[in-house]
């Protein structure tokens, strides 16, 4: 499984002045963080991960290989380093997974052929309620 520690041991955090709530308060205290990890550059993976994670996330990572996560919405910028990371594994995690290759089933015929009667049934039906005309 995956060990958060050390990976958060390659993470640099940016802090920054953010928008939104917190009145003065915003205007002076660098609550915005930015979470900066080189997915290229990581001890922790395998280069089978590397390659898994680079394809998975590749629209959020840049040139460098930098995965970049961003939380402002906490008024605190311990809420927001901890919001940060936990997407950050969230998402780790998500893109780790390899999804099951999808086994081909067949219908059988007995399912087949009771899909079969119940077409002629209701034809039969739809039959008996036309008019008859001499």
């Amino acid at each position: 499984m995956l060990n958060i520690e050390d990976l958060l041991k390659e993470v640099t955090f940016n802090f920054s002045r953010s928008g939104g709530k917190g009145g003065q308060n915003v205007n002076k205290v660098e609550t915005k963080v930015e979470l900066v990890f080189n997915v290229k550059n990581s001890n922790v993976f395998n280069v089978e991960q590397k390659e898994l994670l680079l394809l998975k996330l590749k629209n959020r990572i840049d040139g460098e290989g930098n995965l970049r996560i961003i939380s402002q919405s906490e008024r605190t910028q311990l809420g927001n380093r901890k919001k940060a990371v936990e997407k950050f594994k969230k998402l780790i995690e998500k893109s780790l997974l390899k999804r099951k290759k999808r086994v081909k089933t067949r219908i059988p015929k007995a399912v087949k052929e009771k899909i079969l009667e119940s077409k002629k049934k209701q034809s039969e039906k739809k039959q008996q309620r036309r008019k008859i005309e001499f």
